[in-house]
């Protein structure tokens, strides 16, 4: 009878623990979220990588009180971020004569909407008016607002202090920054391009009147560079 009780009581006990781990083989209640993100870089580019195929100037025959304009040249923001542009013009002589009496006048026109080939031609004639002093610079920049309306306008002269800013003392060659690639200024906030809009950029260039015959048989060349860096503050190009 003893033996009897311990096997049932053994019985009894391997119960237990097989209840026993039943019940602890369920889960708690739970709950569970989470999160996600992913992003994609933004691409910084001008006239989709491509140079300027048009020309500053173009024209042979050149002589004293000539005015010649050259072709439009286009700069479009092409990527998908804002930018603000350096832009710098610079003009040569092949020989060593002073620069200074070629007079290089400019306008830009900045758009969303590009402007039909008219608004151009007009506003390239009021470019002229300012050549040959029959208005000045402000009044040039008031009249051919009124011939694009919605746009934005800078116009004016190359001069040639600013040119010899890089001329390294060479009276042959010289630069000028239309734009310098900053956040800040009225005149950099010109150069500051949105996604999808452009500016439309003429040079006229003046040989003074007074130029004597050591300007004959010269090549003049201009070239103008373009470098779009991004617009965060302290960013470099």
């Amino acid at each position: 009878m003893k033996n009897v009780k311990k096997a049932l009581l053994g019985t009894a006990l391997a119960g237990a623990l097989v209840l026993g781990a039943g019940f602890g083989s369920y889960s708690w209640f739970t709950s569970e979220i989470q999160a996600t993100g992913q992003l994609t870089t933004g691409t910084l580019e001008i006239n989709n990588g491509n140079d300027i195929e048009e020309n500053i100037v173009n024209y042979n025959g050149f002589a004293p009180s000539n005015l010649v304009f050259g072709d439009w040249l286009t700069i479009e923001n092409t990527g998908s971020m804002d930018t603000n542009l350096e832009v710098q013009f610079s003009h040569e002589l092949d020989q060593n004569v002073d620069i200074s009496s070629f007079k290089v006048g400019y306008i830009a026109i900045k758009y969303t909407i590009q402007p039909s080939r008219d608004v151009l031609e007009a506003t390239q004639l009021k470019l002229q008016d300012l050549f040959d002093g029959v208005t000045n610079e402000v009044e040039t920049q008031a009249a051919i607002a009124e011939i694009t309306n919605d746009a934005e306008i800078v116009s004016g002269f190359v001069e040639a202090p600013a040119f010899r800013a890089f001329s390294d003392g060479a009276v042959n060659t010289g630069g000028f920054l239309l734009g310098d690639g900053a956040l800040s200024g009225s005149t950099n906030e010109f150069w500051q391009l949105d996604e999808a809009q452009y500016i439309d950029l003429n040079f006229g260039v003046k040989l003074d009147e007074n130029a004597g015959n050591e300007y004959q048989g010269l090549a003049y060349s201009a070239t103008l560079d373009v470098t779009a860096k991004q617009t965060d503050d302290g960013a470099e190009k």
